[in-house]
């Protein structure tokens, strides 16, 4: 299922993508009216937390909606839409992971692929949506980089948990671009000031749930700028793979459904060219990831 989160007539609400069209299910709406369940979460978050029982109460909801008199009733389409990041607000900051891909380390000036997991995070007023427009933060940077990479949502709360049973606290998949000032980064000798511009963590457009997408190692990442190709990766080339990420994260931090993970990102990046090729106003980022979509954003 790929879910989405929006705001329609001022309100903001989610559904699962209807079939075949480009509009979402109004599960909220339908509820409301049709009363099929006996009770159902109002945000998202709070359905993520039910894991794949969520999912199947949008299934039931949607095929209520199908089979009702007026089923256009209950349908947003998407240009009527505000579309927001599918998770609008995570519970603590987005944890990102530093140089997961042995030839991004590479470019970033390490020899050797690290031997330890090296994490950071990001605010989560970065929290940005599909085809928002974004600044490239002129008055403070003037290395603001691109970083197209898969999200994995967790679902279910977690310590310690065992890398064979990681798969149980995921939801789903969605797209991230882990935008970043590099001359912040260095300055600063650290990243979470550098990574945590406003609008500097776009996500979206959809979060597929796992179910659809059984292998997160099995998915190519591609980045374009401006339609130029600059990144072309595949998740099979991460270091820890999505499984190492939350057995190694939730053995130190308690990991909350509606968590947020940037899984790291392929070679390419605008610091990895010589010169660099960092953004400007009036670029435009599209990130495409195998089974999910692409997230474009333009800046200014």
């Amino acid at each position: 299922m790929k879910i989405l989160s929006y705001r329609f007539a001022g309100q903001i609400s989610f559904g699962p993508k209807v079939k075949k069209e480009e509009a979402v299910w109004d599960v909220l709406a339908i509820q409301d009216t049709l009363q099929v369940l006996p009770s159902f979460p109002t945000t998202i978050v709070e359905g993520i937390a039910n894991g794949m029982d969520f999912v199947e109460q949008m299934r039931k909801l949607a095929e209520a909606a199908s089979k009702s008199e007026e089923p256009n009733q209950f349908k947003r389409t998407f240009s009527s839409i505000e579309w927001l990041s599918p998770i609008p607000r995570t519970p603590k900051n987005i944890f990102g992971v530093g140089r997961n891909y042995a030839d991004h380390a590479k470019e970033m000036g390490l020899e050797v692929a690290p031997e330890n997991l090296m994490i950071f995070t990001k605010s989560p007023t970065t929290i940005a949506a599909d085809e928002e427009t974004l600044s490239v933060h002129s008055n403070v940077t003037s290395s603001f980089d691109y970083e197209g990479e898969l999200a994995v949502v967790i679902s279910k709360k977690g310590d310690n948990v065992p890398k064979k049973l990681a798969y149980d606290h995921i939801f789903g998949y969605t797209i991230a671009n882990d935008l970043t000032a590099r001359d912040l980064q260095s300055k600063h000798q650290q990243f979470f000031l550098g990574k945590s511009l406003k609008g500097s963590c776009p996500m979206g457009p959809y979060i597929v749930t796992k179910d659809e997408l059984p292998d997160p190692q099995s998915l190519s990442i591609v980045t374009k700028v401006n339609d130029e190709l600059r990144q072309n990766g595949h998740t099979r080339d991460m270091i820890f793979s999505v499984e190492e990420l939350i057995a190694q994260i939730s053995a130190l931090v308690t990991l909350e459904p509606g968590d947020v993970i940037l899984t790291g990102t392929p070679s390419g990046v605008g610091k990895g060219f010589n010169p660099p090729k960092f953004l400007a106003a009036g670029d435009t980022v599209k990130i495409s990831v195998e089974g999910i979509g692409t997230l474009a954003n333009r800046f200014e």
